[in-house]
C-alpha cells in the first residue's frame, strides 16, 4: 500500500489565500489570473480556469508571498476548476535539474 500523500512530501504545505498571476509565451504572451491554496519552501498551488496548463511549462509568478520563475510539476482538472501545483526554481536550496 503506498503512504499518504503528505508522507511523500519532501517539505510542509501550510495554507495560503489571495491571486496569483502567472505569465508565459504560448507563443503569444498569456497572462493566467488564480488563487492561492498552498505553498512551501519550493513550491505553491494555485486554482484557476485555464485548462490548457500543461506539466513542464515554465512560467513567471506573483503572488502576495513570493515571485519569480516557476515550472508546472502537475495539473488537477476539477469540476469547477483547475488545480496546478508548481515548482518554483529561483527558490533557495532549489536549482533546476
Amino acid at each position: 500500500m503506498n503512504a499518504p500523500l503528505h508522507e511523500k512530501r519532501r517539505e510542509p504545505r501550510r495554507p495560503a489565500e489571495g491571486a496569483v498571476q502567472i505569465r508565459f509565451s504560448n507563443p503569444q504572451p498569456e497572462q493566467i489570473q488564480g488563487k492561492l491554496i498552498d505553498i512551501s519552501a519550493s513550491g505553491f498551488r494555485m486554482a484557476h480556469g485555464y485548462i490548457s496548463l500543461e506539466a513542464g511549462r515554465f512560467v513567471e509568478f506573483t503572488h502576495g508571498e513570493a515571485a519569480g520563475k516557476a515550472r508546472v510539476a502537475w495539473n488537477r482538472i476539477l469540476k469547477d476548476r483547475v488545480e496546478t501545483g508548481f515548482y518554483i526554481l529561483n527558490a533557495p536550496n532549489n536549482s533546476p535539474t
